[in-house]
């Protein structure tokens, strides 16, 4: 999962790990039913048998240090976890029972409760659903962070009713992220890419407060040239931004970094997942021809975000630099993923697509942390805080409470 020594679980001085309740901060667990959410949202595929698998068990293995922690401890553990979204009803493709037979696999004696969202009450937040979940335990751990950022049931109800406190894999996750709200090591580079520029305006104005070099690409970059007047084709664009990319452009100056070059298709071009798009491909500047869609940044932009992100001390990675699942347009974001992991620096991947990106090219050991969320990543960098960590401070057992 990383590169050199994963960043210690301990409570900082500053920052949003500062003041949260960590697992030494609960009451002795020997022999007592421990609920632990954690984020089981992982990809399901079939056996050769036909059985329903998980196909990528990695956010089951980030639990792990949680549940040993717990169970070495003589803890009865009881995972809990959403999967998919069913909206509030039972559906059997979303049942957890994959996920309980990879998990006595990997953690002997952990049982896995059915899926949250099967009820309506979790993400209404619902106080006789939370009643219901916390019936028959004694404590709580929260080691889901990438669930961290919903206000939903069993993220912020169980804190007001168990001892509680934050998993292993939350703390380290609010540690390496909220490290860079308080001391990132200079020269600190963002990167930032993926389709919606809407969804990532905040968390891109929060980042310029720190950063040395915000980098922005994928289908969101596109928003921004047409503020700075370029053409974008048939590109993604948001048109209601514009002006807010405008906006940002001037407060920023140099400081961030647009590409200039694009790997864009034809019209009437089709993309499909690995060879199986079609339509005529061409290298263009940063202007794009009418009818044309820009959908990879262009080589000259990778090598010039590339020499950024090595030169490095810090650097954060979230979202794909273009449609990477098919492979005509996939240059952009794997040379963005070798730099950050021959980046000397402390490097950070945060996002899903990011995560598999690196997964297809085998570089994810080579990274300083991947981060098991996306969403939650972004909007702790972009507001400092997540509705899960503040329940969690408003424990009974919490250092403080009231934050």
């Amino acid at each position: 999962m990383s590169k050199g020594t994963d960043p210690v679980v301990a409570r900082p001085d500053r920052g949003p790990l500062a003041d949260l309740p960590l697992l030494e901060d609960l009451p002795d667990v020997r022999g007592r039913r421990v609920l632990v959410r954690v984020d089981y949202n992982v990809p399901l595929g079939h056996g050769p048998d036909g059985e329903v698998v998980v196909e990528d068990d990695f956010r089951i293995r980030a639990s792990l240090p949680t549940l040993t922690w717990l169970t070495e401890r003589g803890a009865d553990v009881t995972v809990c976890t959403h999967l998919g979204r069913p909206k509030g009803t039972p559906d059997p493709r979303f049942a957890v029972a994959p996920l309980q037979d990879r998990l006595a696999e990997l953690a002997p004696g952990v049982t896995v409760l059915e899926n949250l969202r099967f009820d309506p009450g979790e993400e209404a937040n619902d106080c006789a659903f939370v009643a219901r979940l916390v019936d028959g335990f004694d404590a709580y751990v929260n080691d889901a962070f990438g669930a961290s950022h919903r206000a939903h049931a069993s993220i912020v109800g169980p804190p007001t009713a168990l001892p509680s406190a934050a998993g292993i894999l939350l703390a380290r996750e609010v540690g390496t992220l909220g490290g860079l709200l308080v001391d990132p090591v200079g020269p600190f580079v963002a990167v930032v890419g993926g389709a919606k520029v809407g969804e990532k305006l905040g968390v891109l104005r929060a980042l310029l407060g720190i950063v040395d070099r915000l980098v922005v690409g994928g289908g969101m970059a596109f928003t921004f040239l047409a503020a700075q007047g370029h053409h974008v084709g048939a590109s993604l664009l948001d048109a209601g931004r514009i002006d807010s990319c405008a906006k940002l452009l001037e407060e920023a100056g140099d400081r961030i970094m647009l590409p200039t070059d694009f790997v864009v298709l034809g019209p009437g071009g089709t993309v499909g997942a690995g060879d199986r798009g079609n339509g005529e491909v061409r290298m263009v500047g940063a202007d794009i021809p009418r009818g044309w869609r820009g959908l990879d940044i262009g080589p000259e932009s990778a090598g010039a975000f590339a020499e950024e992100i090595v030169a490095a001390r810090t650097v954060f990675w979230n979202g794909p630099m273009g449609v990477f699942e098919d492979e005509r347009f996939a240059a952009g974001t794997a040379t963005v993923a070798m730099a950050v992991a021959e980046s000397k620096g402390f490097s950070i991947v945060g996002g899903g697509d990011s995560v598999s990106a690196l997964d297809h090219l085998g570089l994810a050991g080579r990274v300083s942390f991947v981060s098991t969320g996306g969403g939650a990543s972004l909007e702790l960098l972009e507001h400092g805080d997540l509705p899960g960590l503040k329940a969690l401070r408003n424990a009974s057992n919490a250092p403080t409470t009231g934050a």
